[in-house]
């Protein structure tokens, strides 16, 4: 990672301009992948010493998956809704994500930074982003704001005037900001930091991926540390 974003005292990690990251609560530690492992042989450790780690080294190298998945980190994230719909793409987790059928829609957008403004370069595959003018950046994020009230504006008045909530969302742009409950093991962790935290996923995801990891490293840092020497792939 190239910035190691800041967790606050609620075991939270702000993300983008009003979206966060918390770790809801974990049962996740590197002894974990130690016992799944010995199991085999129907070892079990209560603490971890230097063969331990080695094992986790040689798990991860070798590819040898299963042992990574008894543990469990439950994520409670805010983000755009685009940035939900890419996530929702990785199948090995659970998700339950807030209801517009139910409850009120946000009125917070995602409006990105002027650096964060960029245009698109090259083929299908093989896009590389540049930065924009300063003032195509200022434009940008002004027509974005322009949408965003005017969209929140149509709803509030669908609403009042009884249209129910579930069809009022529809004119609702994908900047709007949605939260999710996110349930996963460590190994389907790692499958997602590998594809969302690389510097060919779309920026804003790997904002959070970034932020995910940071919880990972803490929960589990001989599985990281295994993980990063191994070129980030999901064993």
């Amino acid at each position: 990672m190239a910035v190691t974003p800041e967790v606050l005292p609620d075991k939270q990690v702000q993300v983008l301009d009003h979206g966060f990251v918390r770790l809801d609560d974990a049962m996740a530690d590197d002894l974990s992948v130690v016992n799944g492992a010995r199991v085999s042989f129907a070892r079990r450790k209560e603490e971890m010493d230097e063969s331990d780690e080695g094992l986790v080294r040689f798990l991860m190298r070798d590819r040898h998956g299963t042992p990574f998945e008894h543990n469990s980190f439950r994520f409670h994230i805010r983000a755009p809704i685009f940035v939900a719909r890419e996530w929702f793409r990785h199948r090995v987790g659970s998700f339950n994500e807030f209801s517009m059928r139910y409850a009120k829609a946000t009125d917070e957008f995602y409006v990105p930074e002027p650096d964060d403004v960029r245009t698109q370069v090259g083929k299908p595959g093989a896009y590389s982003f540049d930065p924009v003018a300063p003032e195509v950046a200022e434009r940008t994020r002004e027509e974005l704001q322009a949408v965003y009230e005017t969209a929140y504006e149509t709803y509030e008045r669908l609403v009042e005037l009884g249209v129910a909530r579930e069809l009022a969302r529809c004119v609702l742009p994908v900047g709007a900001y949605t939260e999710f409950y996110w349930t996963v093991n460590a190994r389907a962790l790692m499958n997602f930091l590998s594809l969302r935290a690389a510097e060919t996923a779309q920026r804003e995801i790997r904002h959070y991926a970034e932020a995910c990891e940071v919880f990972f490293a803490e929960k589990m840092p001989v599985t990281h540390a295994a993980f990063v020497a191994n070129g980030r792939v999901a064993p």
